[in-house]
């Protein structure tokens, strides 16, 4: 489940609800808030990539974006269709503004 704030039509932040929940010491990550990167912490990653939401990329970019700050093993160790869901919020980031709101009309 995904809920977003926006900024005049901006997608700005993306809230998911993990289905499965991060055990990180004695406390669970239930939700992650991702937020849309600027280009500096889009550094070293490959576009294509990122928007093929490769795993790697996602690495790279999760504990730049997103509160708590994802870990590369917090990243490996998520949940398949957790990671998808992110991969898919992340790469809708990087969609012009009237496309994205385009394709969320559907």
């Amino acid at each position: 489940m995904t809920t977003e704030q926006t900024t005049e039509n901006t997608v700005t932040n993306k809230v998911v609800t993990l289905d499965e929940p991060i055990k990180r010491g004695d406390g669970l990550i239930t939700e992650i808030t991702l937020r849309k990167p600027s280009a500096g912490e889009l550094r070293g990653v490959s576009l294509v990539d990122l928007a093929n939401m490769s795993v790697v990329a996602l690495q790279q970019v999760l504990p730049r974006i997103t509160t708590p700050i994802l870990t590369t093993k917090d990243v490996a160790s998520l949940d398949p269709a957790d990671l998808l869901e992110i991969g898919s919020e992340v790469s809708l980031f990087l969609v012009k503004k009237a496309d994205r709101m385009a394709y969320l009309k559907g």
